[in-house]
């Protein structure tokens, strides 16, 4: 009989997890039940004694902090994520960028949640680099971000909806900051606006797995392979060190 697995996966991996899975189920003939969620809040059903086999972490951690534990035999990263601003098509002028348009006082910014959704935890972290950069900058930000995403209490999204998309389509707010993988799917939609973030004010996000059942050591070993690099990349994620 074939082993299936239940892996607890940061949302952020949802468009990617499907074809890993697919692959890995080939080389392997192993699956996979996965349920996806904000890591932070994931690692807290996980120590509660909720089963999972594989924790894939949007922060390597969280997946650490279940190996200090006792509950998982080791961690490790795997890939990575950087930080993109999608902006409404109607707030940009010809002239802004990235950083005139979070330097504009009257419009909304919202981010994911820190502590619950890694993404926050990240976004903050480059408010910190900003402040530090811009003074007076980052520490305004800290002041105005509204966290309406990846939250216990955030409004629940449709399903396969992008945070991005949906707050700003209907009209939560005017910036979000989130993780750049999904910048392809936002810009095609005509309404948003995507800005990169140069990676000299970004933060590099170093997602990481924990092993939280020995079954789950194949697909430990198959998130490093060839063959799920590429396929990771091939999604926006990257190499799990940062490349000079």
């Amino acid at each position: 009989m074939s082993t299936m697995l239940r892996v607890l996966a940061a949302g952020s991996l949802r468009p990617v997890w499907p074809e890993l899975m697919t692959a890995f189920n080939a080389q392997s003939g192993l699956a996979a039940e996965t349920l996806f969620g904000p890591a932070g809040l994931l690692r807290e059903r996980i120590e509660r004694g909720e089963p999972c086999a594989l924790f894939a972490s949007a922060s390597l951690a969280h997946a650490d902090a279940l190996v200090r534990q006792g509950v998982a035999s080791e961690s490790r990263d795997f890939t990575a994520n950087r930080l993109c601003l999608t902006a409404r098509s109607e707030v940009v002028d010809a002239a802004d960028t990235w950083l005139t348009l979070l330097q504009r006082p009257e419009l909304r910014l919202a981010t994911s949640t820190p502590l619950s959704d890694p993404s926050g935890d990240y976004t903050w972290q480059m408010f910190a680099a900003l402040e530090r950069r811009y003074p007076g900058l980052g520490d305004n930000l800290r002041q105005r971000a509204q966290m309406l995403a990846g939250g216990a209490d955030s409004l629940p999204l449709p399903a396969g909806a992008l945070a991005a998309h949906w707050l700003l389509s209907n009209n939560e707010a005017d910036l979000f900051i989130g993780y750049a993988s999904y910048a392809p799917r936002l810009a095609t939609f005509p309404a948003l606006r995507v800005f990169n973030i140069p990676v000299a004010d970004n933060v590099f996000a170093r997602y990481g797995y924990a092993v939280c059942q020995p079954s789950a050591q194949p697909l430990a070993r198959f998130l490093h392979s060839a063959t799920a690099q590429t396929i990771l990349q091939r999604y926006g994620f990257l190499l799990p060190e940062p490349q000079s």
